[in-house]
């Protein structure tokens, strides 16, 4: 079925949105879907899901379509936010689904370049200097719609860890202490909510590190979790040296892969490079959880510097699907299903895309969404 979204757009190749399977059989995808199928029909089951990517996931219009779609398949099976950061403490965009702010004195790390502060899954840090150091974050989404999704949670882990001991500040103002590990801290709250208030205490001249929260809930159920920083390549990404341990607390049972648009921007593409780099990662999340499944949704069309089509998008697509054969992945074609080279023009005019045509609008990445959702659903159910 063709979503409603893309209807009115001619020039979206909608017969293209289909996930492929280049090695024949993907296995551990097949797993993944049996555990949704379980969850849906009977409400029983944990099922997690990571989308990484650059700028089109940290903006989180894109991925928020995607969780909004999976938990419509059954009411109730919200299994909690999952990973989270406060990006408005590193003087960056938080993703729209929710609101981050901070009080007092933070220094920002990312993935961008080698660093001296370790990085893990978000691909971010944040350093808290002193005991006035605060961050919130509000689940409430910055866009509001009809039929509003509500997150709540009641555990929270803490990526990350320092000289400064980290405390949740409560309704009331009360404070609670959490389990203290080398480099997490764990929190069980006494009851659900959606906002949470980090804070610290301890000495003079103490510090924490702060890689992202992990927001949970008891009672299992659906997590989709994005991992997205501006500007992020797969070596980007390679620079996290706690990004397996990180994914230890998020545990996927699906990635889905969308970097890849930033490996591109330059006069010269080294696919070999490339692909060395993904596999890396996906080794790395293997180590996790091996029967892990990956879905590649490859890379937009795009112009390079604003002005000429990028020549090297139809390459990155094939290396891609070499990717998900030799991983025995899912492919979604997202330059074919968009028209091919050159159609990222097409869908700035219908306004689709913005004018740097690199990035989707808030209503391009709704079609995405729309798009890649249905594909999933017919590889659940052909």
């Amino acid at each position: 079925m063709v979503p409603t979204s893309a209807h009115r757009y001619p020039f979206i190749r909608t017969d293209k949105s289909v996930l492929q399977r280049p090695a024949g059989k993907a296995p551990h995808y097949d797993l993944f879907l049996r555990k949704l199928d379980t969850l849906v029909r009977s409400g029983r089951g944990d099922v997690r899901v990571l989308h990484v990517g650059g700028s089109h996931v940290q903006g989180g219009s894109w991925s928020d379509r995607l969780r909004r779609h999976f938990l419509s398949l059954r009411y109730g099976m919200d299994g909690g936010r999952g990973l989270v950061f406060p990006f408005a403490a590193a003087l960056t965009n938080t993703p729209v689904s929710y609101n981050s702010s901070y009080v007092g004195n933070w220094e920002s790390t990312g993935c961008l370049k080698p660093a001296d502060v370790p990085l893990g899954l978000t691909g971010m840090a944040i350093t808290a200097q002193d005991t006035s150091a605060r961050v919130i974050v509000d689940l409430l989404p910055r866009e509001p719609q009809l039929m509003q999704q509500r997150y709540c949670f009641n555990r929270v882990d803490l990526l990350g860890g320092g000289t400064l001991e980290p405390v949740l500040i409560l309704q009331g103002r009360d404070t609670l202490a959490g389990v203290i590990g080398p480099d997490f801290a764990h929190f069980d709250l006494p009851y659900y909510t959606d906002w949470i208030q980090l804070a610290f205490r301890g000495p003079q001249g103490a510090k924490f590190t702060l890689r992202g929260l992990y927001l949970d809930k008891s009672s299992g159920g659906f997590t989709y979790s994005e991992a997205g920083v501006n500007g992020a390549s797969t070596t980007s990404w390679l620079h996290c040296e706690k990004w397996q341990q990180d994914l230890q607390r998020v545990r996927p049972d699906l990635v889905i892969f969308s970097i890849g648009i930033n490996d591109i921007q330059g006069h010269e593409f080294d696919s070999g490079r490339f692909m060395a780099n993904y596999r890396r990662l996906m080794d790395e999340v293997r180590r996790v959880n091996p029967r892990c499944a990956f879905l590649f949704t490859g890379i937009n069309d795009s112009y390079y510097r604003g002005r000429y089509v990028n020549p090297h998008t139809a390459t990155v697509e094939e290396c891609f699907k070499e990717l998900a054969r030799e991983y025995k992945g899912v492919f979604w074609d997202m330059y074919a299903v968009m028209g091919g080279a050159g159609s990222i023009a097409q869908w700035q005019e219908a306004g689709l895309a913005q004018p740097d045509k690199v990035h989707f609008s808030p209503s391009g990445y709704k079609v995405i969404g729309d798009l890649l959702f249905d594909a999933i659903l017919a590889s659940w159910r052909p």
